[in-house]
């Protein structure tokens, strides 16, 4: 296994050149981007034309009445329509899918027909003509294929433009004030607009024809929101990728040269993730799309001298989707490579705690609390027993995994850069289980078990923290008390090193509660810690430091800084921070969690209350 980061060789410069050359990041081009901010600004246009009656009698409805949408006697309601589908479509041409280019050639043509046969107006469509001119000629820039998908798409439409339409439903109803009876109160607001999307005559009345006007716009609007739903419904599935047994099998064999150089190898054989492989097949990125991002984690699995080709075959795939790539948790070689091979920028993220075993000791004052607390625990009665999978029965096994789920304490699974998602799984029989136990006088589902922590390998001679759970009626200390244990046995597991939790933003709150730490660094440090009521960050780094690590930093590699924000909400909900989904029923997931395609959910890695 070569340890160096490969260096500019002739073959290499060549690779190295052209892959920043051509994947310079799956950038948008200019041209997308700015139709679909075109598209965006005609259907906002569209949008206050339909549903403000001054904007329609204003000099900018001069202009949007003649943009597409803005037809015949039904003015407001097509208005209203065909902006908010150029506003669902705007997002897609900026990322140059297919999908909402074929979309938007439709729109306008129909919309040019319109304007000539219901007002004859031929200003229209030129303008209709001039957005569909753009689109045609740079039609071969809409090439990105669609993003996974499933049927729960459609119920999210459903939710979300239903949200939507009640909202703008109701500034429909509210922005005739000269031409409303009465004083409808909010109640009856909220009723018309609700029989009204569904084409019914709601309670608030208007002189007039506004009647008629706001009756149009409600039930384009419900209109809307079935069409798109029913699309969504029926339309064929692209499915998240996933690591087929074939994939999981070459990566493994990857893994047996070369998983001593990332600790967070092993994690790649989550089965929720996709993989890439290098042209020579010695180098492997593995990855998952969330949200439009393209999200890989650790460095690639393999050969280092390998790793272009891997990164090539990744970007290559980026660029297909238009999906945004981007790196979490890579170390400072990793970090290197990705940076120097693609363009892209890398910021540390915070640092791994490793812990060398042959340095580690309870004694000294820098482990007096962990020391007193172990003691402690040991002397009501806890026991500790620390074992590969491999070596456990399938029945405490089994109690083993439903206490890991029982005892989650949170209704989402949370994990993906650094958890394996399963547990006890007959191929990972090198990872390592520590538990610990108390007979009681009632013994609860578990029998005598009360804490758990699973560890994956990191190579041959170390092991990394998957999960830790702990029964909420136990004492607390449990965590401590495992990794004490765990530590003090991995000698006879021949195990030298064990990367325990990653501590995010590490050397910031280091640095920040120092003396002489200026007032930039302080504050920043004081949002860090408001942010840990919420996201376990100082208490993280507090708890690993206990145990006296080294610190490994570890870097998110991005595009560009406006990728960010979207960058950290997809982290977030690969991590299971934020859900965007809608979850299955506890019963029908643990129904399930044996099966390949779904596998055990990925445990946090986190103290859980320590």
């Amino acid at each position: 296994m070569s340890g160096k980061v490969p260096q500019r060789s002739p073959q290499m410069g060549h690779l190295s050149s052209r892959v920043r050359n051509v994947l310079r990041g799956p950038r948008p081009e200019a041209v997308p981007v700015l139709l679909g901010r075109a598209c965006a600004l005609v259907g906002l246009l569209d949008v206050a034309a339909g549903v403000f009656p001054r904007f329609r009698h204003s000099r900018m409805h001069a202009i949007a009445e003649v943009l597409p949408g803005a037809t015949g006697p039904f003015a407001a309601a097509l208005s209203l329509s065909a902006g908010v589908l150029l506003l669902l479509l705007a997002h897609g041409l900026k990322r140059g899918k297919r999908r909402a280019w074929r979309a938007a050639v439709v729109l306008l043509p129909a919309g040019a027909v319109a304007q000539f046969t219901y007002r004859h107006s031929v200003i229209g469509v030129l303008i209709s003509l001039a957005l569909l001119a753009p689109l045609l000629r740079h039609r071969d820039q809409f090439a990105a294929l669609p993003d996974p998908r499933s049927r729960w798409r459609a119920l999210a439409n459903f939710v979300l433009m239903g949200a939507g339409s009640l909202a703008l439903g109701l500034v429909i109803v509210s922005a005739h004030p000269k031409t409303l009876v009465g004083d409808p109160s909010l109640a009856d607001r909220i009723t018309h607009v609700l029989y009204g999307l569904f084409g019914f005559e709601g309670p608030v009345d208007y002189q007039g024809t506004t009647s008629w006007t706001v009756a149009f716009s409600l039930g384009a609007l419900g209109l809307l929101t079935a069409i798109t739903t029913i699309y969504l419904a029926f339309r064929p599935e692209h499915p998240a990728a996933a690591l087929t047994e074939d994939d999981e099998a070459r990566l493994r064999a990857l893994l047996a040269k070369h998983g001593g150089r990332d600790s967070l190898g092993h994690f790649a054989l989550r089965r929720d993730k996709a993989v890439v492989f290098s042209p020579s097949g010695k180098a492997a990125v593995t990855y998952r799309v969330v949200s439009g991002v393209m999200l890989a984690s650790g460095d690639p699995i393999g050969d280092v001298e390998a790793w272009p080709g891997a990164i090539e075959r990744f970007m290559d795939e980026a660029k297909a989707h238009s999906w945004t790539p981007a790196v979490m948790g890579c170390s400072e070689t990793g970090a290197e490579v990705w940076t120097r091979e693609t363009g892209l920028d890398a910021l540390e993220l915070g640092d791994e705690a490793v812990v060398d075993v042959p340095d580690f000791s309870l004694t000294g004052r820098a482990m007096r609390n962990v020391r007193q607390m172990v003691k402690r625990i040991e002397r009501a009665g806890y026991e500790t027993r620390v074992r590969r999978v491999r070596d456990l029965g399938e029945t405490e096994l089994e109690r083993i995994r439903q206490a890991a789920e029982d005892w989650r304490g949170t209704d989402t699974e949370r994990g993906f850069s650094m958890a394996l998602g399963r547990v006890g799984d007959p191929s990972d029989g090198d990872c390592l289980i520590a538990t610990a136990h108390k007979a009681d006088d009632e013994p609860g589902p578990y029998g005598d078990l009360k804490a758990i922590l699973h560890f994956v390998p990191w190579g041959t001679d170390g092991v990394s923290l998957d999960l830790m759970r702990r029964d909420r009626a136990a004492d607390p200390g449990m965590n401590e008390l495992l990794i004490v244990a765990a530590l003090q046995a991995a000698p006879k597991f021949d195990i030298a090193r064990v990367s325990l939790n990653f501590a995010m933003f590490r050397s910031a709150l280091a640095r920040g509660e120092k003396i002489g730490a200026g007032p930039v660094l302080r504050a920043w440090r004081g949002l860090l810690v408001f942010l840990s009521r919420w996201f376990q960050i100082e208490s993280l780094y507090k708890f690993n430091a206990k145990f006296q690590p080294r610190w490994e930093p570890r870097f998110v590699v991005y595009r560009a800084s406006a990728d960010l924000p979207r960058l950290g909400l997809a982290a977030m909900q690969a991590e299971g921070f934020v859900n965007m989904a809608l979850p299955l029923p506890r019963f029908l997931r643990r129904r399930t969690a044996t099966r390949r395609p779904c596998p055990h959910r990925a445990p946090e890695r986190d103290i859980q209350a320590a």
